[in-house]
């Protein structure tokens, strides 16, 4: 916990992040990023759109927060996104029942337990909550909402007309960033666990016999450290997880292997990153098949990315919920058989129920013995009362889905404690963040020497320069340089440059390396080129 303390204390110092209300208490699982945690958010995040927006050739597409509740009704989260919670009556306090019991249960097992209170030793209550917050829309409060719970939603109700875009190719991508909300039980660990939370969410569309992945060569030889639902971990090399079946697919392989490639890229210590296959009892209502990307720290192994197969579930659960068509054309012929009901002889014989008949007659697909619900009442209809006749229609089907979806905040305090160093020189500590150039939020210090004989003026032209080429300094001339280099390692700024005596001789400065402390000299024209190729 030392180093999680430490973390809260730079980031708050420094305007990375902090709890959000401070002046009136705070609220629990809010937090604000400030100017400097606001920058290394945005870079990671762009960092992610150069993934998956240029490199992968998805599209991105923004939808609103609140959802209609007949949305997430369809969806399942409605029913299905509850957590077991536990409340001691005597002190108010909530926990999830992972905290009191040490494992998930279920909520009939977790009845059958006695559990006490952690904090005050009373006995606890079991009960459920659905995570999503509840809201309404329109001023009369007349239509149930929720704030959404994933951005995935968002893109699965929007399918036909992505589709369109698409112009009916599969497989096809469309990613999502944005806020999503869980009224978590007890949230704690800074950022790690949060109410309100920043999530990259990709989506893509495959053929459902067709998840096999384009650049699967690409990445075939990648090993991972892997703790399939056998539980046991070992390394092992995506082609061979998904020969050993493993993997359930190509699809799921190729985007675990291209998500460790990304969060080694943006600062994640390779050996404290591993992926864990969800057991079928902590399955989501809507997955077939899902990998966590779990990444270790002070507080154990955090999940930082799913990885999931949702099958045709959401499209399923919308064309259901509302009659959209979502499904697409193979472009192959079948040959596909219809009742055709008869109603000169239905109706004479079930009267009152021949409408009812004839609609179920029609949406069934062709059997030995025809059998009808109404109500309680089961009816066997026979042959005479139809016809079966058989046309030639276009196949089709309804894509399938594999989702990776990554947490950004939980990554962002991940790379921050990866990344922290405590380094001591003249009997005094420094902290030093060894962030990735390419997310640092300032990329570069430009500092004079001393504040005279025309050094800052020199200094004040070359930050101008650098942001006119669109890279983002910081000018500071105040202090030893020693405590301004202390200040630039403290967030993270991979370069200092010393505009200095020499300066004015040749026109060149020195520029200094955060994490060796290396200094090199360089002609101020070749400063934003230099900076720009490590960045």
């Amino acid at each position: 916990m030392d180093i999680y303390n430490k973390i809260l204390s730079l980031s708050k110092r420094r305007g990375i992040f902090s709890p959000s209300y401070e002046i009136y208490g705070g609220a629990g699982g809010f937090y604000d990023y400030g100017p400097l945690g606001s920058l290394l958010k945005n870079n990671v995040e762009r960092k992610w759109r150069e993934l998956y927006i240029i490199h992968e050739k998805c599209f991105e597409i923004s939808t609103p927060s609140v959802m209609p509740y007949e949305i997430l009704k369809a969806s399942g989260h409605v029913d299905e996104f509850l957590d077991v919670i536990v409340t001691c009556e005597k002190c108010k306090t909530s926990f999830k029942i992972k905290e009191v019991a040490g494992e998930e249960l279920e909520y009939e097992e977790a009845k059958k337990m006695t559990l006490r209170c952690p904090e005050c030793g009373e006995m606890l209550k079991v009960g459920k909550v659905n995570l999503m917050f509840e809201t309404f829309i329109g001023p009369l409060k007349k239509e149930n909402a929720f704030l959404r719970p994933e951005t995935a939603q968002g893109i699965f109700v929007n399918f036909p007309s992505l589709y369109q875009f698409f112009r009916k190719k599969l497989p096809f991508g469309v990613v999502q960033i944005g806020k999503a909300f869980r009224n978590e039980i007890s949230p704690r660990q800074g950022i790690i666990r949060l109410r309100e939370f920043s999530m990259a969410e990709a989506e893509i569309f495959f053929e459902p016999d067709k998840k096999g992945h384009l650049r699967f060569a690409e990445v075939k030889d990648d090993v991972l450290t892997i703790i399939p639902s056998d539980e046991k971990e070992r390394k092992m090399s995506i082609e061979k997880m998904v020969e050993e079946g493993i993997v359930g697919n190509e699809a799921i392989a190729y985007y675990m292997a291209i998500t460790k490639r990304f969060l080694i890229s943006i600062g994640i210590d390779e050996e404290k990153l591993r992926f864990r296959q969800h057991l079928p009892k902590e399955m989501a209502h809507y997955a077939n098949e899902c990998w966590d990307a779990e990444v270790l720290t002070t507080f154990g192994w955090i999940e930082c990315v799913g990885i999931a197969d949702r099958s045709a579930y959401d499209l399923q659960a919308h064309m259901n919920a509302t009659g959209a068509d979502m499904t697409v054309s193979s472009g192959e012929k079948e040959v596909r058989k219809k009742i055709i009901p008869k109603m000169d002889k239905i109706g004479p014989a079930f009267k009152e129920k021949a409408g009812i008949i004839q609609k179920k007659l029609e949406e069934m697909e062709p059997k030995d013995k025809v059998v009808i619900r109404i109500e309680d009442e089961e009816i066997e209809i026979s042959p005479e009362f139809y016809e079966i006749k058989e046309e030639v229609v276009q196949k089709s089907f309804i894509p399938h889905v594999i989702e990776p979806s990554y947490g950004i905040d939980r990554i962002i305090y991940c790379i921050l404690e990866h990344n922290y160093r405590e380094t001591e020189k003249e009997g005094e500590k420094y902290v030093l963040l060894s962030l990735s150039p390419s997310i640092a939020p300032i990329k570069a210090g430009v500092f004079p020497l001393v504040s005279k004989d025309g050094l800052p003026e020199i200094a004040r032209e070359i930050e101008e320069e650098l942001r006119k080429e669109g890279i983002l300094v910081f000018y500071d001339e105040k202090g030893s340089i020693g405590r301004r280099y202390a200040r630039m390692d403290e967030i993270g700024t991979p370069f200092c440059i010393t505009i200095d005596y020499t300066t004015l001789e040749d026109n060149t400065v020195t520029i200094r390396n955060r994490d060796t402390t290396e200094q090199i000299r360089m002609d101020r024209k070749k400063i934003a080129k230099w900076i720009k190729e490590r960045i």
